[in-house]
């Protein structure tokens, strides 16, 4: 019979896979009672992998690719916060920083607001518009076919714009990040953008919450020996940790 934290962990599994768990299905499938099948949905919420539904749960995975951008951002903000202040004490004044879309940076940029003479180089208008709110950041702001959903640019021509910069730093939030598979986003359109991020940085730091580690979305950008630091959560997955540790990549738990 597979421990608490085994079963827990194949739960985990289960919902990368399926969109609903059930706790009666789960109950069968592990031999024990439906109170502790309810008590594991329990734990798992609080740590941020399912939200529970009348008779099971459903996993965050999949709710999070179907948010608006205005969903996302209240998502997980206590943790997204930790490790916005994670990653700004990473950055120096006069850095160049060049960030993607996700959601955590935005944290990440009221984090940085008292840094110096900060430039910006990103394909987020939500970003954009954090950052033009500090007098001391410059913004450059991609250009390119524009995501409406999730109010992000991409394509040739913003890929084309980011050969005439360089950055100190890249700052990416993934959506999955695990040692064999690499650094993967819910969305294809943005892997372009974030490949030639990482081209034209010198450092590459990685902002990726505890549920991430691990899990393996839709679209790859590349491989996890690309990261230089890899900012997370405590809670995270200790052989997943280990493993990417052993690439080289310095890993900063908040």
């Amino acid at each position: 019979m597979l421990t608490t934290e085994q079963r827990r962990n194949e739960i985990i599994s289960l919902l990368h896979t399926k969109e609903q768990v059930r706790v009666a299905e789960l109950a069968e499938r592990y031999g024990v009672s439906n109170v502790s099948i309810r008590k594991d949905l329990e734990h798992l919420e609080m740590q941020g992998h399912l939200t529970r539904v009348h008779g099971g749960a459903v996993g965050m995975s999949k709710l999070y690719v179907n948010m608006d951008l205005a969903e996302r951002y209240k998502t997980n903000a206590a943790a997204k916060k930790q490790l916005a202040k994670a990653v700004a004490t990473l950055i120096e004044d006069n850095d160049t920083i060049m960030m993607n879309a996700g959601t955590t940076l935005s944290y990440v940029l009221h984090a940085l607001q008292g840094k110096r003479n900060i430039t910006l180089v990103t394909n987020s208008l939500q970003n954009a518009m954090e950052a033009s709110l500090y007098p001391s950041f410059n913004v450059k702001l991609l250009g390119g076919e524009y995501d409406a959903k999730y109010q992000f640019t991409f394509g040739e021509d913003a890929i084309a714009q980011l050969d005439n910069y360089h950055a100190t730093k890249c700052i990416l939030s993934v959506d999955g990040f695990s040692a064999s598979a690499g650094l993967t986003l819910y969305y294809s359109n943005e892997v372009a953008i974030a490949r030639k991020m990482i081209s034209r940085a010198d450092t590459l730091i990685v902002a990726a919450d505890g549920t991430k580690l691990g899990k393996t979305t839709f679209a790859r950008i590349t491989g996890a020996v690309e990261a230089d630091i890899l900012v997370t959560g405590k809670g995270g997955d200790r052989s997943e940790m280990e493993q990417i540790s052993a690439l080289g990549i310095r890993i900063m738990e908040t």
